[in-house]
């Protein structure tokens, strides 16, 4: 089976590629900024604070990911526009539940990892 002819595929416009392209690159500034932050407290580290640096971690990376396919030549595609989309609300996820767990590891004291301040 032949692949089918991108010029014949359903494309968006590129100013609105472009307002997504933008609005992804500040969420994940606002990402690299928390975790970044977050790697350069002082305090000692624990075991628990394990799971909210990988959900951050693979969220961020989803990310990074989305932003790579997005900048490429053939995001103005429908299709591939939607993926990336989609993996990129998927990586917001996993920051966020990241950010949740870390928040409810300090508010219970179960990290050493203080968050808070």
């Amino acid at each position: 089976m032949s692949e089918p002819d991108p010029d014949l595929e359903e494309k968006i416009d590129s100013t609105f590629r472009n307002g997504s392209l933008t609005a992804a690159g500040i969420i994940l500034g606002f990402s690299l900024n928390f975790i970044g932050r977050w790697l350069s407290n002082p305090n000692d580290w624990s075991r628990i604070d394990i799971i909210p640096m990988i959900l951050l971690t693979v969220g961020i990376s989803i990310q990074v990911k989305v932003m790579a396919d997005l900048l490429a030549r053939d995001s103005l595609i429908a299709a591939k526009y939607d993926r990336s989309r989609r993996l990129f609300l998927i990586g917001l996820v996993f920051v966020a539940v990241g950010v949740g767990v870390a928040l409810l590891n300090d508010i219970l004291g179960l990290g050493t990892m203080q968050m808070l301040g």
